[in-house]
């Protein structure tokens, strides 16, 4: 039995934008679970279409009942294969990708196709197609469902990225990702309640000397 997931997402980006994206999408705040890029081919075809194979490490880590059938210097690692074909003369993207290591817990292919929007010829349609595979005895329906909430939730992420890499290719300002809008949310309170705790401290100051010019002069 095979999980089968099939969407789509749009970029309010034009092709071309995109696909500069695709070549510089590493790093993001929002890829950190990819830890190495290589480029492994490539080759112009005579039709001239561009393929190119990449080889990615990921830190994709696994539901914990799973770790212990592999070992633990290799449980949070996997290695994918990525082919790519781009067509410029039709504007399209097609990627396939797949895992070749921990393959009998689980095999996840993806196949992804970025073209022009249909509907607004200035956006980017992607298309993306998943397969979950396992052949663990016993757990395998748990696998695949483990597997499929993953690449859901990856694809979120991808997106992000993507969102991230083109703001800063067209010289916006990125949107901050939650981590430092938090810390900066953070550091702004730290800076508000050292700058509350001098101004009452400098007013207190104040009060008690007051106070003793009040002393003195009733005094005299």
């Amino acid at each position: 039995m095979v999980k089968y997931f099939l969407g789509q997402s749009v970029l309010r980006s034009s092709w071309d934008q995109v696909f500069a994206a695709f070549w510089q999408r590493y790093p993001n705040p929002y890829s950190k679970h990819v830890l190495t890029e290589d480029i492994v081919h490539r080759e112009v075809t005579p039709d001239q279409k561009l393929l190119s194979r990449w080889l990615l490490t990921k830190t994709n880590r696994m539901p914990r009942w799973a770790e212990r059938f592999f070992p633990a210097n290799v449980a949070h690692s996997v290695y994918i294969l990525e082919d790519s074909i781009v067509d410029p003369q039709n504007q399209t993207m097609t990627t396939f990708t797949w895992n070749i290591n921990h393959a009998r817990l689980m095999v996840v292919e993806e196949r992804c196709v970025y073209c022009v929007n249909p509907e607004n010829s200035g956006w980017t349609e992607i298309r993306w197609e998943a397969w979950v595979s396992s052949s663990l005895f016993g757990v395998s329906r748990a696998v695949q469902e483990f597997g499929l909430a993953r690449f859901k939730s990856n694809v979120t992420k991808t997106i992000k990225g993507f969102e991230y890499i083109l703001a800063k290719l067209q010289g916006e300002a990125p949107s901050k990702t939650l981590v430092e809008t938090a810390k900066e949310a953070t550091e702004k309170a730290k800076e508000t309640a050292l700058a509350a705790t001098e101004k009452a401290k400098d007013l207190a100051s104040k009060a008690v000397t007051k106070k003793q010019q009040q002393q003195q002069q009733h005094y005299v």
